[in-house]
């Protein structure tokens, strides 16, 4: 019932907004990808022994590391998940200690697929970003391995309250909606990609280190991010995240996060320097 509700609501946001031509949706990905932007990646594991040593805040039950996610996920057998969802506040990005000005990033996101499947991901979510001191934010939606596209006009501050939200209506499509309750705003973007099929056997909640021009981007410092309202939606009911394996995010041999959940909440602590 919650999950057709919350499809109903979601299809009748999608009519309402301009959903850009084949053509213009050609140009606007040649457009991204000359500009080299955002493109989220599959789940970079790193082997690490299980008895490793977790940082404080963070659940020590299913961890596992990663060069370029930190959150958690659901795993399942294929076509489970049938749509996930999350509620967040936007944070305010800084460079992280002892960095310099400059561009520093991250993104948080909602989705279906990209750990134990690694062939596609339907995801939607917000870019926190500063530049040279300037920040600035961002909302995408994504089917990967095709590249993010901004939603035109979404507008998003510090502070914001965001809920996102991707429903897979098949293997081959999808909804991706995101809501600003700040602004009263609201867009969606309807996918139809039947070369990239869906496992349907991962949901996600996750703080991104994403890649832009075939390298990921310096890490902002983030601070905390935490989605609320938190569950994923399979054929018998919603499930929360309370059992969800635990992801940190390691580069250079260090732990830049720390990950708790709870049975409707999964949050994301950056801890770096």
């Amino acid at each position: 019932m919650l999950l057709s509700s919350l499809l109903f609501q979601v299809v009748v946001a999608a009519t309402a907004i301009a959903i850009p031509t084949s053509s213009e949706r050609h140009a606007q990905r040649l457009a991204r990808r000359a500009a080299g932007t955002h493109l989220s990646q599959p789940n970079q594991v790193i082997s690490r022994p299980r008895a490793a040593v977790v940082p404080d805040g963070s659940n020590t039950t299913q961890v596992e590391y990663s060069s370029n996610w930190s959150g958690a996920v659901l795993n399942a057998p294929a076509n489970t998940f049938k749509s996930v969802t999350g509620t967040f506040v936007v944070p305010v990005p800084k460079a992280p200690s002892g960095g310099s000005g400059g561009f520093y990033s991250a993104s948080a996101w909602v989705g279906i697929d990209g750990d134990t499947c690694d062939t596609a991901i339907l995801q939607t979510g917000i870019d926190f970003t500063i530049n040279n001191g300037e920040v600035s934010y961002d909302a995408w939606y994504e089917w990967y391995p095709e590249y993010a596209f901004d939603f035109s006009g979404f507008q998003v501050s510090e502070g914001h309250t965001i809920t996102t939200n991707v429903i897979a209506t098949s293997l081959t499509t999808g909804i991706a909606t995101i809501i600003n309750h700040s602004t009263g705003q609201q867009v969606a973007h309807l996918f139809n990609l039947p070369e990239f099929p869906l496992c349907g056997q991962d949901a996600e909640w996750i703080v991104e280190d994403y890649e832009e021009n075939g390298q990921l981007v310096p890490l902002a410092n983030f601070g905390t991010v935490t989605f609320t309202d938190a569950s994923a939606g399979t054929s018998s009911g919603a499930v929360g995240p309370a059992n969800a394996e635990i992801i940190l995010l390691e580069q250079n041999g260090v732990v830049l996060t720390a990950v708790s959940t709870t049975a409707s909440s999964v949050t994301v602590r950056y801890i770096g320097p």
